[in-house]
């Protein structure tokens, strides 16, 4: 009988493009902060400053965002 081949899941495009994985053991995805797209004059410099670091995405949301990046 011949063998059968896995199957590959396919890697979400526009998560990819967005997030990133740390490595080690327990692995985090990072991701951007969001409400800094525009406006941003109104924000005073310490918002501004503290936007700009990545965030990591919370122990709820961590199985479907590895869905969406299997690999």
């Amino acid at each position: 009988m011949a063998k059968m081949k896995k199957i590959k899941m396919k890697t979400n495009s526009s998560a990819k493009k967005r997030f990133s994985k740390t490595g080690g053991k327990n692995v985090k995805i990072k991701r951007g902060k969001a409400f800094r797209r525009h406006l941003m004059t109104r924000a005073n410099a310490k918002t501004n400053r503290q936007l700009r670091r990545p965030t990591y995405f919370s122990a709820a949301d961590l199985p479907g965002m590895k869905l969406l990046l299997p690999y």
